[in-house]
């Protein structure tokens, strides 16, 4: 999930203070004005996306004991690992020390030069890996919307081919298009949408699936998910894994916690309102996620879809269902510029920094309009960002897996979620080796580390068995 002020690519520099004024902070930014409650909300949007709609999918793997807990385990952890990211606001002195505006700053401030370029390397792995999930994702909720239609007039056992690569086309020339929007990521209304648009997926899957159960009169699944028989035991362990990578990643967001902390007034510090709002945050992100998946699994038990709107767990009301995945189409086109508009913007910073005489990078091309003044077109961002988005879309439609984007996701989770956020409390606490609290904190990160090499394992053992039935650019629905 995304955040319109994620950006966590820019290590800032310093800025002097504005001498008395009160619209200004001690260094020199704007008054900043967030509160609990504001930074709570950012939280929750930022966090509840389409990860939700695979919840029900995952506790059937693991059943009804080991789904439930591991979603709290794992709310938990990363609660825990929040609070430790939430002291790497300020170098120094909790309190009156040099802030960090992105989780880069905070970085490069507490740890050394080749953690900054690792951490650099692992967000634009993950992001361009986010990208292509909201390709494909797209896509298929588009397909879903045609496929629902197509069997609303023929009837469910009529099957409807339909490809995903037109749908993948239009989903990147829109994006190429908002692309070309400076800032398109920082408009206030932008981040609304999006919610709403959450929100309203996620409310109308809840409530086809509480319809499900109140139609069947039955509260399907069972205590160790899918048997053995109905999947191979190899199948079992796999999916097992998997299901551990979907629940994982529905609680990523610390790369844009220091961020959000940044917005937070003063008084009380930074710091303690920030650790209130991760409370309330992934409590009620916790809650929420528990009814939808448990619900979901409830409704359908070990047959669960991966995905309750796409995979067709529903049927009727079609048009409800069209509604949520157009929804969803709309969420992911925010969302993509939410996640690529810093990267846009940190590579042009830095070319034109590094190049001062490049005409390329610095040319403008006029283009006249008539009844207003000339736009003026910037080159390179006009082609760089255009590229990028050809790229993605061309990733996507040549691999359309859905784990190819949850392996990548894998690969960044642990990094940013928990082991940066760890080495940075241990920095700034001074906190020695082999001490207590060190090895208790080093315990919680193998321990992640291993879920994740997990979660790797099941994305990886899923697109191999893809690959062996895949026919390049010609999936169909």
């Amino acid at each position: 999930m995304g955040n319109p002020n994620n950006q966590v690519f820019h290590v800032s520099t310093d800025v002097l203070p504005a001498d008395g004024s009160e619209c200004f902070d001690d260094d020199g930014r704007p008054k900043r004005t967030g509160t609990i409650w504001t930074a709570s909300a950012r939280i929750i949007t930022a966090v509840i996306g389409s990860e939700s709609l695979s919840l029900a999918w995952a506790i059937a793997q693991l059943g009804w004991i080991v789904g439930p807990t591991t979603m709290l385990l794992y709310a938990l952890v990363t609660f825990y690992t929040s609070t430790l990211l939430t002291t790497c606001y300020c170098s120094g002195d909790p309190i009156t020390g040099k802030r960090n505006y992105t989780y880069m700053d905070a970085v490069s401030a507490n740890l050394g030069s080749f953690e900054v370029k690792l951490c650099e390397l692992v967000q634009y792995v993950n992001l361009f890996g986010v990208a292509t999930g909201y390709t494909i994702a797209s896509s298929t909720s588009m397909m879903a919307i045609k496929g629902s239609n197509c069997f609303h007039e023929k009837g469910e056992k009529n099957p409807c081919h339909i490809n995903s690569n037109p749908y993948m086309i239009a989903f990147g020339i829109v994006e190429i298009i908002f692309s070309q929007i400076s800032h398109f990521d920082q408009l206030w209304w932008l981040s609304i949408v999006a919610a709403f648009m959450s929100f309203t997926y996620s409310i109308i899957e809840l409530g086809l699936s509480i319809a499900k159960i109140a139609e069947t009169g039955k509260i399907r699944g069972s205590l160790t998910g899918i048997n053995i028989g109905a999947v191979t035991s190899t199948q079992k362990l796999w999916r097992s894994f998997q299901a551990l990578g979907d629940i994982t990643f529905a609680y990523s967001y610390s790369h844009i916690l220091i961020k959000i902390q940044d917005t937070i007034q003063s008084s009380p510090s930074e710091s303690k309102a920030l650790k209130k709002a991760s409370l309330i945050s992934i409590a009620a992100t916790t809650l929420f996620y528990m009814i939808c998946g448990c619900m979901g699994y409830a409704a359908f038990g070990d047959m669960a879809p991966e995905n309750l709107l796409t995979g067709f767990g529903f049927y009727n009301p079609y048009w409800m269902v069209d509604i949520a995945n157009a929804a969803i189409v709309i969420h992911l086109i925010c969302m993509y510029q939410f996640n690529c508009q810093p990267l846009f913007a940190y590579v042009e910073k830095t070319l034109v920094e590094k190049f001062r005489d490049s005409q390329f990078l610095t040319r403008e091309i006029k283009i006249s309009i008539p009844g207003y003044s000339p736009y003026k077109l910037k080159l390179f961002p006009f082609v760089w960002r255009t590229v990028f988005v050809i790229g993605n879309t061309l990733t996507s439609m040549l691999l359309p897996f859905i784990n190819i984007v949850e392996l990548l996701r894998a690969l960044g989770f642990w990094p940013l979620t928990v082991f940066f956020p760890v080495e940075m409390y241990i920095k700034q606490k001074k906190i020695p080796k082999w001490r207590t609290k060190w090895v208790c904190l080093q315990i919680v990160s193998a321990g992640c580390l291993i879920i994740t090499i997990a979660a790797a394992a099941g994305s990886i053992a899923d697109v191999i068995l893809n690959l062996k039935s895949y026919k390049p650019f010609s999936t169909d629905y």
